[in-house]
């Protein structure tokens, strides 16, 4: 918790002098605080998930992700062995 900034959840945290603590040993006001803080940092970084659900794929990696999809499937059906599929791969990704 504490590497995302919620330190007053450090109570749940278990040590070799604490091995048994819990969520229930963090005091209530600070519980409400981070509780606030995580549910915040929750709905920003769901808001990033989703803001990026509406973009297209450039028309370069959409080119790319066709070609994967097209790898992937020949592989699976046992058109291309996986060695061959492979090597196709390592080449879509040769700079």
């Amino acid at each position: 918790c504490s590497c995302v900034g919620i330190s007053k959840c450090l109570p749940a945290y278990c040590k070799a002098d604490t091995p048994n603590a819990s969520f229930f040993d963090i005091p209530v006001k600070d519980l409400m605080e981070a509780t606030y803080l995580g549910n915040l940092m929750g709905q920003k970084a769901l808001g990033i998930l989703d803001s990026t659900k509406t973009k297209a794929p450039s028309p370069a990696a959409a080119k790319l992700i066709t070609r994967i999809e097209a790898v992937k499937g020949a592989v699976s059906r046992g058109i291309l062995s996986k060695d061959e599929g492979s090597s196709m791969m390592s080449k879509l990704f040769d700079v």
